[in-house]
């Protein structure tokens, strides 16, 4: 039987002991000490990492968080800092962001808005969410054009429009002409004449945004009134100001979330949504 000829010249590894991870309340003894207290903290320094432990008459003492420094529930123990977990990344829409999103072939339903800045709002805060369902916005340039669009697009079990519509309050011309649309098409919406109002005015550094009397084109008296040269500067500012769910009223984002859960599950039905 020959010997190990390193057998004396190999140095013994320290044994390693469990780790705990150290949330405050957590009950610790020092070993070799007669100290015994709850985590309150910890603490970095030149020399490394300290624990601070609150004893039951209130005192408190750092000790270094090295191996097998502690007890713990009667077995001796190392301690480290809790790792702080990543909160899941969100959308702008709040929703939790998929990772390595790829291209989808589009859905066959559609969400259709009234116009050009309708449709880069709806991008801006749920365009990651509509391309994990593979859902395309489109817009209709106006509400008139509503019924000859369906025509063509002809909706159906699995094919679904779901249209937001500015200005829709019971009685006006907008709500009128979504009546009777079929069970697979939903409209909803927001009850401001135009979606730069669904903005919140704080984000855009005014109190509220003005009043503009009936037979003045909205978006112009707007712009007049806030000392804005045009409707085109006036959008460059709206459009700045969105950068999640947050900065739009209520309204806006419950009427596009219907919308949304209306068209990417065929299960739910209208009713369900209102």
């Amino acid at each position: 039987m020959y010997e190990d000829i390193f057998s004396g010249h190999r140095r013994n590894r320290p044994k390693q002991y469990p780790i705990v991870e150290g949330t405050n309340g957590t009950v610790l003894e020092v070993y070799g000490e007669d100290f015994v207290g709850a985590i309150v903290g910890f603490e970095r320094t030149y020399d490394g990492v300290f624990v601070r432990l609150e004893d039951r008459y209130g005192r408190r003492r750092l000790f270094k968080t090295m191996n097998g420094a502690f007890l713990h529930e009667g077995r001796r123990v190392s301690v480290q800092r809790p790792v702080k977990k990543a909160a899941p990344q969100r959308s702008n829409s709040g929703s939790r962001k998929v990772k390595n999103l790829e291209a989808k072939v589009a859905a066959p339903s559609r969400i259709w808005v009234e116009g050009i800045h309708d449709a880069a709002i709806v991008e801006q805060v749920w365009g990651h969410d509509l391309r994990v369902e593979g859902v395309v916005v489109e817009y209709l340039e106006g509400l008139d054009n509503l019924e000859e669009r369906l025509k063509e697009f002809r909706p159906g079990p699995g094919r679904r429009v779901g249209v937001l519509a500015d200005h829709l309050v019971e009685g006006s011309k907008e709500s009128r002409l979504t009546d009777s649309v079929g069970e697979h098409v939903m409209v909803t919406g927001h009850p401001f004449i135009d979606i730069w109002a669904a903005v919140k005015p704080e984000k855009l550094g005014i109190r509220a945004w003005p009043e503009v009397p009936k037979g003045e084109d909205w978006k112009s008296g707007v712009c007049r009134r806030l000392g804005w040269s045009d409707p085109k500067e006036g959008w460059h500012r709206v459009s700045s100001a969105v950068s999640s769910f947050r900065d739009l009223d209520p309204t806006l984002i419950g009427a596009v979330e219907r919308l949304v859960d209306f068209v990417t599950n065929p299960e739910v039905k209208k009713e369900d949504l209102r």
